[in-house]
């Protein structure tokens, strides 16, 4: 158990239903779906037409033009988040920069600028290809300038755990606020991965949804008639703090992180082991670690990609963990409305789930019409469900066999 608590005092917000925390939030909450075709570049000979794009998206409201221009659509869109939560936190400086630190998780990091140099290249050659090509696109590039524009020199670096990474990102945050390494972190997920080698790769390894002719009806966790994973794009950021530094400051505790797991599967590269060992392992490390038990937690945001394995595997896992008490959790998928953000899921998947408990309102999967037997838990089919939760668990597995469960509470 954890002899330090660590609290949620900001967080931040980019989806596909939202550019911002509160639209993002409360287009959630209502069951708003964000998957369109995709825009930007020509669709022909693509398996995938469609995906959750961050459209009407402007680094600009967080950076300056110079900056942006010098920044891969994922690093734009995890500033943005982060400027949001740091906002929020109300903090403005910190006595001991030392002690403040930034971890930001990313599964893929610059796709979209390795795409455009890979073109100049072979285009113009090797001095077609921009200075600015590898700050541009590694992936710690987010954790980097967000730490540099607040002036954070704790920790810093980037969690890179395929879809796990965001999640990742925030258990590694919590460790440094729990053994007194740090007392302000910032941390969560940022990925921008909807380009043409993104988009082939993973429909090339069937891994996302065929359902051109419906879009919005494509991302369908653990309905029998799921067909793969929708792509999304965004961030989401959270500003954590140790509980005496939030309370000595005034701040408003907005809820709390109160433990978490990890595990690996060391089953398949991409497939989640059929038994579910690892994310049985993951989740109940988290309820360990946040000393409880596990008929305290209420709600799960699963990792609900709308795969075949995953969804029925999660609902295994889930199964195994909780018992008889599975069958009284509510549960939900926010990919169903704003797609697989990879690396950045856990981050706004933690984001969403601490709101929920804040609000006490617990987020739909839309789009649940035809339910697969082998998924026969509550998963809030198509609305909203109020309810008063005090604990709660985030799931977020990645390719690799990554697995890790963050345990929230709330703070009311």
């Amino acid at each position: 158990m954890a002899s330090r608590k660590v609290v949620i005092t900001g967080m931040g917000m980019v989806t596909a239903v939202g550019l911002d925390r509160e639209t993002s939030w409360a287009a959630i909450k209502s069951g708003k779906n964000g998957v369109g075709p995709m825009q930007g570049f020509d669709l022909e000979g693509f398996k995938t037409t469609f995906a959750a794009q961050a459209v009407g998206f402007d680094p600009h409201v967080a950076m300056e033009p110079k900056e942006a221009r010098k920044a891969d659509r994922f690093v734009q869109m995890g500033v943005a988040a982060a400027v949001q939560a740091m906002e929020q936190s109300g903090i403005t400086q910190v006595e001991d920069p030392l002690r403040a630190g930034v971890i930001i998780g990313s599964g893929i990091g610059g796709m979209l600028t390795f795409e455009e140099q890979h073109s100049r290249l072979i285009k113009r050659g090797p001095r077609g290809v921009s200075p600015l090509f590898i700050p541009m696109m590694i992936s710690d590039m987010a954790a980097g300038l967000v730490s540099i524009r607040y002036g954070f020199r704790g920790a810093n670096y980037c969690t890179v755990s395929a879809c796990a990474s965001g999640g990742h990102a925030i258990g590694a945050s919590y460790d440094q606020i729990v053994l007194g390494h740090a007392d302000v972190m910032i941390s969560g997920g940022t990925e921008a991965a909807i380009c043409n080698m993104a988009v082939s790769g993973f429909g090339n390894m069937k891994a996302l949804s065929t359902r051109n002719d419906d879009p919005k009806r494509a991302s369908r966790p653990f309905d029998v008639d799921r067909d793969g994973f929708v792509l999304g794009e965004g961030a989401g950021i959270m500003v954590l703090e140790s509980e005496e530094h939030a309370l000595a400051r005034g701040a408003e505790i907005l809820g709390e992180v109160c433990g978490y797991g990890m595990t690996g599967d060391a089953y398949h590269m991409t497939q989640p082991d059929t038994e579910g060992r690892g994310a049985v392992g993951s989740m109940a490390q988290a309820v360990r670690s946040a000393g409880i038990s596990r008929e305290q937690v209420g709600y799960i945001n699963a990792h609900g990609t709308s795969t075949y394995f995953n969804d029925k595997v999660e609902t295994g896992a889930i199964k195994n963990v909780f018992g008889d008490h599975a069958q009284n959790l509510r549960i939900s998928s926010t990919k169903s409305m704003i797609g697989h953000l990879l690396g950045a899921a856990g981050g706004v998947e933690g984001v969403v789930t601490a709101l929920a408990l804040k609000e006490g309102i617990l987020p739909p999967t839309i789009n649940l019409d035809n339910p697969d037997p082998a998924c026969d838990l509550d998963y809030c089919p198509h609305e909203a469900v109020t309810a008063d939760v005090e604990y709660a668990l985030s799931n977020s597995f990645g390719f690799g066999g990554h697995n890790v469960t963050l345990c929230f509470r709330a703070r009311r």
